[in-house]
């Protein structure tokens, strides 16, 4: 079987993304993640352009990579300056790394408007700096920078500058879509003509402006590249780079090939949300392969054929990519959407009791109402554990006040005082917050606290209020979203009432009471009890 190099540059191209910054330990964080999924290359940064890169390829030296080999970034020699002397390439040298990669000028246009040198003084910058890092027995990449924008303008001069870099020794000549501006039948044709001129490997480096940018890997690959070029997430300067959580399993599952180990694409989802979470960004849900809307499924003819066989609408089981299947229950449900959610949570429900139907008519009601489940799986499931599982309230509210105190300076002060019934125990306190809502949360969270410890893990990631009847100003309906988070995992709940506070309690308790139940703390806390 064939085998593609997966070379990762999300902690320099990624970290180029508008909104992105990564630290030094979240870059060796990243770093340490690729290394464990089986990466070839990390390209740690340009250790010549700021201190945040040497200091990174300082400190990743007291950890040892097993699977991939760690790439320093660089361009080719200034015009005026001998390759040995110039400071950039000095500092590449200077980070340790096994691997460099160089990139240069393919489009005669920047050769003569940014670089302000002649073709073949271009030609010798380009030769030179490969020549002099593999005297120096790095590993060199050569990066043909606007390849092929430069074969659209001069394809006999983008050509002899590839070839200046084989002349120089580059071991793999990657040939970048830098403006992201090109069609997958054009990837192909300048690959195929980049093949035939050179003996070396090569590889692809695309940017997604045209939002091609996985098509565009994946053409290159057929059309004989052996190195693929990207980000996780596809995240990186203007439209991104190429998704590698999207091209490695393209790769793998549907072309037959090698990337990294089979087995260990089981772990792309949870590599995808851990570089989302350091990066400081929302997953995008709907990412294929990895987002939490890929396998998801709210259309009942849908999920009734679901239930028969997955292939019937899915083109490959989740778990291979460690994502997970989601069914949602919404107006548009029927009852197979029922079914499956109960077979899911282990309710032994038949498919004809009138319970099930009365379920489902009263989610359905509830969705008229403003309630909005899709997003709520928390909500949902307690509703279902209500109705089903005999289920017993963690908590009941017994009483709240919120008191708001506007000074003459506009200023506001807010505290929620709550009284709680858990068992036969009752709890009265009080809490401040910067607001009514986080002053409730504080209130509520102080009440539980001691008797389920495990709250303190569970932190408000995410707080919505959609407005619903527009029409009625400021009495209208409104429908609070809540997204919670315990450092594993998260999950959704949802309120909907005339009064916002009543509806981001209705939230609130159910990010609680799911989260509890989600990790058994409820069995637990009962069973601590009756010791």
């Amino acid at each position: 079987m064939s085998s593609v190099q997966i070379y990762d540059t999300t902690l320099r191209d990624g970290s180029q993304a508008e909104g992105i910054s990564f630290s030094c330990e979240d870059k060796i964080k990243i770093a340490l993640s690729l290394d464990k999924i089986g990466f070839h290359y990390i390209e740690g940064g340009w250790p010549g352009s700021n201190p945040k890169d040497l200091d990174f390829f300082s400190l990743i030296r007291s950890h040892s990579l097993k699977n991939a080999k760690l790439a320093a970034f660089g361009s080719t020699r200034k015009a005026s300056l001998a390759a040995e002397n110039d400071p950039s390439i000095l500092a590449i040298l200077d980070s340790g790394v096994q691997v460099a990669t160089i990139f240069g000028k393919s489009w005669d246009f920047h050769v003569r408007e940014a670089l302000g040198t002649t073709l073949e003084g271009n030609l010798a910058m380009i030769r030179d700096t490969v020549a002099f890092l593999k005297s120096k027995g790095l590993e060199v990449f050569y990066d043909a920078e606007h390849f092929f924008d430069g074969c659209k303008a001069n394809l006999a001069y983008a050509l002899k500058t590839i070839e200046a870099a084989q002349e120089g020794g580059a071991s793999t000549i990657i040939l970048c879509d830098t403006n992201g501006g090109s069609l997958p039948l054009e990837i192909k044709e300048f690959v195929e003509l980049a093949a035939g001129r050179l003996s070396l490997p090569l590889g692809i480096h695309a940017h997604n402006d045209g939002d091609l940018a996985v098509a565009n890997s994946l053409v290159a690959v057929q059309a004989g590249a052996v190195q693929v070029h990207g980000t996780v997430n596809g995240y990186g300067e203007r439209c991104g780079n190429a998704n590698l959580c999207s091209i490695i399993p393209n790769l793998t599952f549907k072309c037959g090939l090698e990337t990294i180990p089979r087995e260990n694409l089981a772990h792309l989802t949870e590599l995808s949300r851990f570089v989302s979470e350091v990066a400081n960004v929302h997953p995008d849900t709907r990412q294929p392969y990895v987002g939490m809307s890929a396998f998801t499924h709210k259309g009942g003819v849908h999920v009734s054929a679901l239930l028969k066989d997955y292939r019937s609408y899915e083109h490959l089981p989740p778990e291979l990519v460690g994502n997970r299947r989601r069914v949602l229950v919404s107006e548009l449900s029927g009852m197979s959407n029922m079914l499956y959610k109960y077979k899911e949570l282990n309710l032994q429900v038949d498919k004809q009791s009138p319970e099930g139907k009365r379920v489902l008519e009263e989610i359905k009601n509830l969705e008229n109402q403003g309630y909005q489940f899709e997003g709520a799986e928390g909500s949902f499931e307690l509703l279902l554990k209500k109705a089903y599982n005999g289920y017993i309230e963690p908590f009941t509210l017994e009483a709240l006040r919120l008191m708001i105190d506007v000074k003459q300076d506009g200023t506001a002060y807010s505290e929620a005082i709550i009284k709680m019934r858990v068992g036969d125990r009752v709890v009265h306190t009080a809490a401040e917050g910067n607001g009514p809502v986080n002053a409730l949360d504080n209130a509520l969270r102080k009440a539980l606290e001691s008797f389920y410890p495990c709250i303190r893990s569970m932190r408000l990631t995410d707080y919505k209020v959609r407005v619903l009847d527009e029409k009625d100003g400021t009495g209208a309906m409104v429908r609070v979203h809540i997204e919670t988070g315990d450092g594993h995992s998260s999950w959704g709940t949802v309120g909907v009432s005339e009064n916002i506070i009543e509806a981001s309690w209705q939230a609130l308790a159910d990010s609680l009471a799911y989260g509890l139940l989600k990790g058994d703390n409820l069995e637990q806390k009962k069973d601590d009890k009756e010791e």
